[in-house]
């Protein structure tokens, strides 16, 4: 698609240049001072981000390798970057004025368009195209110039056409529902007197994109897109997540794989949302009860559990008044935990491995803690529900075999959605033994945190690299080779991951670089899960009548502590 002269740019006026500092600097702004309605923007090195605003134009330039004018050239309604070396790159961050028009290209750099804009065309060549606009008028054109469509959308699309020279497009309109206005009466005026509403503006959106390998997402952050973009039949995982109800994990699954994720829909009855408790009869006598005592667990700065705290430590409120501590204790509830296994690869050994692993973990945890198994490679399966039988988990683990893709994010969610979802409420954890790589899921990272967060189960971590445990299946002088050891680590992301991970969940992150350390993991992780308090607290009732129970905060009075509370109970 050859757009840059297709129209006559309209000139944006004066221009004022700021530098940071004379010479070459980190970072170069420019404000475009202006009434120009269009923009046009060449960046062969670098990506190029462009919102709107109220009004005005600006540009930022950045680059690690400072920024100088002669690099950033404006001319009228144009911006065009260029260097004298082809390796440095230079990113872009312009403002626009709502309803403005823009023109982008660039070769492997990103394009990230977000506002209302009347027109947006964007062509790149590896780079990933990414719009996020209104959607009450949308008209689209998506082109593919040399591979097969890669893209994801918020809204229905018309179907792939291919062109001539192994061209792909996509073109169509979007048009949201617009619900009838219900006229309202006037107060004041009469019966037959009423307000007519006026119907919402709906303003169009032009979008001409094109790209020749790279992937096109329309109303979709770019945090949430799947490792595969194929649109494919759901798993079993997938289908459970969708029968949970869970609205954002379900809205991500549909995005990954429309077309199946209707048909499977379209079989299940209405979703049924969770009955809530109004009633006020003993329940509201409970939550109004002068004695109560509260589960608490508390962290430091990096989520791991203080457990050497007394009572003199808390102070409790409720609706901002201080409450009478009567005792701490520390809690010796037992936990439901959920195993989730890595099943997926042909590392030689591996399985063995898997269920050696497995087996010491289910041996550490306490006798009154139930255990759940679930495998997962490309699909998952649950080896045991919630059991205290160690020897029942033990059996389970010689049912499976090792193989095939990962896909751990949807595994995660199942766990979420479907293993814990009866237990919610209650104490609830999740082991994960894996080396933190994906490459089957519907679901991206970025889908899981509202979920994770909601759940309130903990989440451990225990990342392996792939290669250790092929190491450890010979001899312990197999790591003399330094070149092979470099292929025994963790990859960035994954680490990046695992570690975000237990952070948002409230758990701990284990990257494992020599196998004695998962039983030193799964020992600290039973540690980690005791060291919670049972504070016993005088409440106030509230006056009769009203069932809500009052705003509850417990926190610890020392630097860096963090008190989270699991549960409450009437005594």
């Amino acid at each position: 698609m050859t757009f840059l002269s297709r129209k006559p740019v309209l000139p944006l006026g004066f221009l004022l240049l700021i530098l940071v500092s004379s010479g070459f600097a980190q970072e170069l702004r420019r404000d475009l001072s202006g009434a120009g309605s269009t923009i046009q923007i060449i960046n062969k090195s670098g990506r190029v981000s462009i919102k709107t605003a109220d009004s005005g134009f600006s540009l930022v330039a950045t680059s690690s390798g400072g920024v100088s004018d002669g690099e950033v050239k404006v001319s009228g309604g144009s911006v065009t970057v260029s260097t004298s070396d082809a390796r440095k790159r230079i990113d872009l961050v312009v403002t626009v004025p709502e309803r403005s028009s823009v023109r982008v290209e660039t070769d492997e750099g990103a394009i990230d368009v977000a506002g209302n804009f009347t027109l947006i065309q964007a062509k790149t060549e590896t780079g990933t195209i990414a719009v996020d606009v209104p959607t009450g008028d949308v008209r689209y054109r998506l082109e593919w110039t040399e591979s097969r469509p890669r893209f994801l959308a918020d809204f229905e699309l018309e179907k792939v056409k291919e062109q001539s020279a192994g061209r792909f497009q996509i073109r169509g309109q979007h048009r949201d529902e617009v619900r009838p206005i219900v006229p309202k009466p006037i107060p004041g005026n009469g019966e037959d007197s009423i307000s007519q509403p006026e119907p919402p503006k709906i303003e169009t959106v032009s979008l001409e994109l094109a790209t020749a390998r790279g992937i096109i997402l329309l109303n979709v952050p770019p945090g949430e897109v799947n490792s595969d973009l194929r649109e494919r039949p759901l798993t079993n995982a997938a289908k459970a997540i969708v029968r949970s109800g869970d609205s954002l994990l379900m809205e991500a699954i549909r995005r990954a794989s429309p077309k199946y994720f209707g048909d499977y829909t379209r079989t299940l009855p209405p979703i049924r949302t969770e009955p809530s408790l109004t009633t006020k009869g003993p329940r509201a006598a409970g939550l109004n009860a002068d004695l109560k005592t509260a589960v608490v667990r508390v962290t430091d700065l990096k989520n791991r559990a203080i457990s050497d705290l007394i009572k003199d430590d808390f102070e409790v409120t409720e609706n901002g008044n201080v409450r009478e501590i009567l005792s701490i204790e520390r809690s010796e509830a037992p936990f439901n935990l959920v195993l989730l296994l890595d099943v997926s690869g042909s590392v030689e050994n591996y399985v063995n491995f898997i269920r050696k692993a497995a087996r010491n973990f289910v041996d550490t945890v306490g006798r009154d803690d139930k255990v759940a198994i679930v495998i997962f490679n490309e699909d998952v399966k649950q080896l045991s529900t919630f059991t205290t039988d160690k020897g029942k988990l033990s059996e389970s683990l010689d049912t499976f075999d090792a193989g095939g893709g990962t896909a751990y994010y949807d595994a995660l969610a199942y766990t979420i959605a479907d293993t814990l979802r009866p237990l919610k409420g209650e104490r609830t954890a999740i082991v994960v033994l894996t080396d933190g790589d994906d490459n089957r899921s519907f679901l991206a990272f970025d889908s899981l945190a509202g979920s994770i967060q909601e759940s309130g189960a903990l989440i451990y971590p225990l990342y392996v690299p792939s290669g250790l445990i092929a190491l450890a299946a010979q001899n312990i002088n197999a790591d003399i080779d330094p070149l092979r050891k470099k292929y025994m680590s963790l990859t960035a992301k994954s680490e990046g991951e695992g570690d975000k991970l237990a952070k948002m969940s409230g758990g701990v992150y284990y990257p494992i670089t020599q196998i004695g350390q998962i039983q030193k993991a799964y020992e600290d992780i039973v540690l980690q899960m005791r060291a919670a308090y049972n504070v016993k607290f005088r409440s106030t009732p509230e006056p009769a009548g009203n069932g809500a129970s009052p705003k509850l905060k417990i926190r610890v009075k020392k630097d860096n502590a963090f008190a989270t509370v699991t549960a409450v109970t009437a005594n």
